[in-house]
């Protein structure tokens, strides 16, 4: 199957009044076309900062990009100006997201008019068939954001990010900020416009149940670094790192005769600014060891489950 995204030691950094800043610390994974990655973790965990690296909306401190087997590390210009067609975001708030001086209709076809492609009775017709395939009633053409509720402030997002045709789309908590029966409705349509248009999408959530709906994959971060990478399924069947089990022992469950018993975390949070060699979740983990204080390489330890952990056989046991 064909990789739309592979990207190989990412690495961005930010200076601060204290150090260096690793939001996103050597990361290597790959999304194949028309599958969906999801990347989950606790905030400030760096999910966010590595998909809009990814797209060139923030520039990388190291590492390479590869958007269809093509290196766009380094891109500028004109040639970043083509590749960023074929790669765009949805952002987390519907609202703040779109312009308030900008109806429906405005939004929509100002990536169209950039991209100079078509001619002004096309961009009318593309314009509409936008609309209607994210479920954007014509009579709201003309509406400015502060007219519509969540949800269609939020669908407007999704038609302008799939103006363009784009092969790959990240998903950057497109349904945090909506009502629960709303998040539905938009995660349905997310899904039905991947299969129609053969999306390949990172979705970036706190939520595991959603993760767990819309995934193929999912990719589990911890202070800048990937600790699991693995199927879904396999992620939810069988957790293999102490992050990972901490995080799904939290979910609610319905079960009333066998409820989850959540995994409370002692121990004080590692500082992402300056981190020392080694595993950054070990102050927080009941199996670290001495061993835990080198440096880390994530590895396969079941065919298509990679972990971060050199103390995996301890925690399966």
């Amino acid at each position: 199957m064909e990789p739309v995204i592979e990207v190989k030691n990412l690495k961005k950094y930010f200076p601060t009044a204290n150090g260096i800043l690793h939001a996103v610390d050597d990361v290597s994974l790959t999304i194949h076309r028309g599958k969906t990655l999801g990347v989950v973790g606790e905030s400030g965990c760096g999910k966010s900062t590595l998909g809009r690296t990814i797209i060139h909306l923030q520039e990388r401190t190291a590492g390479q990009i590869f958007l269809s087997g093509k290196d766009i590390s380094d891109l500028k210009g004109k040639e970043l100006t083509r590749a960023r067609e074929k790669m765009q975001i949805i952002f987390q708030d519907p609202y703040s997201s779109l312009d308030p001086r900008k109806t429906v209709d405005a939004t929509i076809r100002e990536p169209l008019v950039v991209s100079k492609r078509y001619k002004k009775n096309e961009i009318d017709d593309v314009t509409a068939e936008l609309m209607e395939l994210v479920g954007i009633d014509n009579r709201l053409r003309m509406s400015y954001p502060h007219e519509l509720d969540g949800g269609r402030r939020q669908r407007v997002g999704i038609a302008r990010a799939l103006a363009l045709n784009p092969d790959f789309v990240v998903c950057d908590e497109p349904v945090s900020a909506l009502d629960v029966s709303i998040q539905a409705q938009v995660l349905n349509l997310l899904k039905k416009l991947q299969q129609q248009k053969g999306l390949t999408y990172m979705f970036v959530t706190h939520n595991l149940s959603v993760v767990k709906h819309i995934s193929d994959n999912i990719c589990v971060m911890y202070l800048g670094q990937v600790v699991e990478l693995c199927p879904s399924k396999e992620l939810f069947k069988s957790p293999l790192h102490p992050y990972t089990k901490a995080l799904l022992s939290a979910i609610p469950s319905v079960d009333i005769h066998n409820p989850n018993k959540p995994e409370i975390l002692k121990g004080e949070l590692s500082s992402p600014i300056n981190p020392k060699p080694g595993c950054r979740f070990a102050t927080r983990c009941r199996y670290a060891a001495e061993a835990c204080r080198q440096p880390q390489k994530m590895e396969e330890v079941t065919p298509g489950h990679f972990v971060t952990c050199c103390r995996v056989k301890e925690v399966q046991k």
